[in-house]
């Protein structure tokens, strides 16, 4: 039987028990709420983190992106530094080498026995040159040479200054040759020369081998202008596509006598060989025309006034260039990689009277020349000279173009060394 004392106890039992839940759901909340709270505390301190990382992240890149800035502004400093130290180098070394050619110069030009007027003045080469190294100092010279003029005696000022006549020499660029050269700015296509030329001159081999030049100049195989030998047995004659190499004792068998060079001159060949030493005078025409669309014409080679060759060629190519594309003595200028200049085939030999006309001169022209003395000829005025070396200088580093046309000769050598220059010599 249920007692009121029974239910009283239970009432209590009950009420404790749910008391007991209720705190035991208070600490489960608790423990909840202090997870949550530990959670939110540990994404601000992640967040934090992250930010403080971005802000240090931002700041290094801000630091690198300042000192990269001073690194740059320094290295532009050096390079400006740099560039006006080479620029001063340069100018130091070009003024250096200004004066050396300037001292160059003053030691081999003569000064005038007269007074004369400023363009007279010029015509020498030396001066010609040195003017354009310096116009002040050529000025002073110029007035320097009328003044000491005009203080020589009557007597004195009245004597004839007679040239002495010379040759140049070379020695090519075999075992013993020093490579030495004279250049000019000549060009033959400045003066149409694939419509009809004339080139006479004398030469005397000092050697006799293969592939050697007297001077010349060459482009391309389609764009040659090169006087030589090809071997001591051939001749070498160059002009346009066309090259000559006819052999002394077969090829050359134009003569109206039916015989070879060798056979015309006997003293100058051994069983068909060149033999060295001895002056030889060259002519070359080429038969004028109108343009290249005329086809083929003569061309005649010369040796020592006879006819030896004729032959009916067509240059058609020009307009071939390449820095300092002029013409050469004591070798060729062969056009190199990168289009620049370059000595090639010298030939041993000694050169003189070299005279290029832009129009073909006849077979009694050619023998008038041959008959004159070299050391007495003087081409100068004839028509349709474009260029003229007579190399009668005697002294200096210039070779006088007589044409009138300014394209004088300046020593060169391969070496740089000045002691490798051609050699003058009294004819």
């Amino acid at each position: 039987m249920i007692t009121i004392e029974y239910m009283k106890r239970k009432q209590k039992q009950l009420e404790r028990k749910r008391k007991r839940a209720a705190e035991l759901e208070a600490k489960k909340e608790a423990a909840r709420v202090a997870k949550m709270e530990a959670e939110a505390r540990e994404q601000e301190e992640i967040a934090a983190r992250e930010k403080l990382l971005l802000e240090q992240q931002e700041d290094e890149r801000l630091r690198q992106k300042h000192i990269q800035r001073k690194e740059k502004l320094a290295e532009q400093k050096w390079d400006k530094q740099f560039d006006t130290l080479l620029a001063q180098i340069k100018d130091r070394s070009q003024k250096y080498d200004k004066l050396e050619e300037i001292r160059v110069i003053i030691q081999n030009r003569e000064p005038s026995l007269q007074e004369l007027d400023w363009d007279s003045w010029l015509s020498d080469p030396l001066n010609q040159k040195l003017a354009a190294l310096d116009f002040d100092y050529a000025m002073e010279m110029f007035k320097r040479d009328n003044l000491m003029a005009k203080r020589r005696k009557p007597g004195r000022s009245k004597k004839k200054y007679i040239l002495d006549p010379y040759a140049l020499a070379f020695t090519g660029n075999g075992a013993s040759g020093a490579e030495e050269y004279v250049k000019t700015d000549f060009n033959p296509d400045d003066y149409d020369l694939h419509l009809g030329f004339t080139v006479s001159y004398w030469v005397r081999p000092d050697e006799a081998g293969n592939t050697m030049f007297a001077f010349g100049r060459k482009f391309n195989n389609d764009q040659r202008f090169t006087f030589g030998i090809s071997t001591v047995a051939k001749i070498y004659i160059g002009t346009g596509g066309n090259k000559l190499e006819g052999r002394w004792d077969s090829g050359l068998t134009d003569n109206p006598s039916g015989k070879t060079a060798a056979e015309l001159f006997p003293s100058l060949f051994d069983d068909g060989d060149l033999i060295p030493g001895t002056w030889m005078h060259f002519a070359v025409t080429y038969a004028d025309r109108e343009s290249t669309s005329e086809g083929k014409t003569d061309r005649k080679v010369y040796l020592n006034g006879e006819l030896i060759r004729t032959q009916n060629v067509n240059w058609n190519d020009t307009g071939g260039s390449f820095t300092d594309d002029g013409m050469y003595f004591g070798g060729r200028n062969l056009k190199h990689a990168g289009n620049l200049p370059g000595y090639d085939n010298g030939w041993a030999c000694a050169v003189d009277q070299v005279a290029i006309f832009n129009t073909a001169k006849d077979a009694s022209w050619v023998t008038t020349v041959y008959n004159t003395d070299r050391d007495k000829l003087n081409l100068s005025g004839q028509s349709g000279l474009v260029g003229y070396w007579k190399f009668n200088e005697g002294r200096g580093i210039i070779v006088k173009d007589y044409s009138g046309n300014g394209n004088h000769g300046t020593f060169a050598a391969i070496s740089g060394d000045t002691t490798a220059y051609p050699t003058w010599e009294k004819s």
